[in-house]
């Protein structure tokens, strides 16, 4: 892994895991820093970390512990095969190194994701960089049929304030 800031080779000693209810703290932190991710009251990311722990997955830093990747999500109530991934949050240190698509795998792989066969997130349109997360594991796990539309319009749902939210349904494979 590359440090942008130093140009200097950094090797980065992962533990991938569920997250735990004092991560709450750090996650919100983390998703500070990663803009242009909204980010949510600290409360919010300790129920993540407590409530919906088993569909939500962070990248620990060994050597430090800090927190350099989180993804959060759920199983939608009234459709519980569906897996609605809210967030993905990747430090800057750690980006370009495919630790989103990891974290994405080992979500899928957890035994609170057995029985999905849909996943859902919203993304805007200018964000390249989940779209090309998304379309990967489409492509990968999916059947390569994403379904699109907006879910929340910029007008109606945000008064002109943010994008329009698109969702993306992948059927997985």
């Amino acid at each position: 892994m590359i440090d942008t800031d130093t140009d200097t080779a950094v090797e980065l000693q992962l533990l991938l895991r569920h997250p735990k209810s004092t991560d709450g703290y750090g996650i919100n932190r983390l998703i500070e820093r990663c803009k242009p991710l909204d980010t949510n009251s600290t409360y919010c990311n300790l129920l993540q970390c407590s409530h919906f722990a088993d569909t939500c997955v962070v990248a620990e830093n060994e050597d430090d512990g800090s927190l350099l990747g989180f993804i959060s999500a759920y199983r939608k109530p009234a459709e519980p095969n569906t897996l609605f991934v809210w967030q993905v949050a990747i430090d800057k240190r750690a980006r370009g190194e495919g630790l989103a698509r990891t974290l994405l795998n080992t979500l899928l792989d957890a035994d609170a994701c057995v029985g999905v066969t849909h996943l859902e997130t919203t993304i805007t349109a200018d964000n390249a960089a989940s779209w090309g997360l998304f379309e990967s594991l489409n492509r990968s796990q999916g059947t390569g049929k994403g379904e699109r539309h907006i879910l929340f319009d910029q007008q109606r749902h945000f008064n002109g304030d943010s994008n329009s939210e698109i969702l993306f349904r992948i059927e997985l494979g």
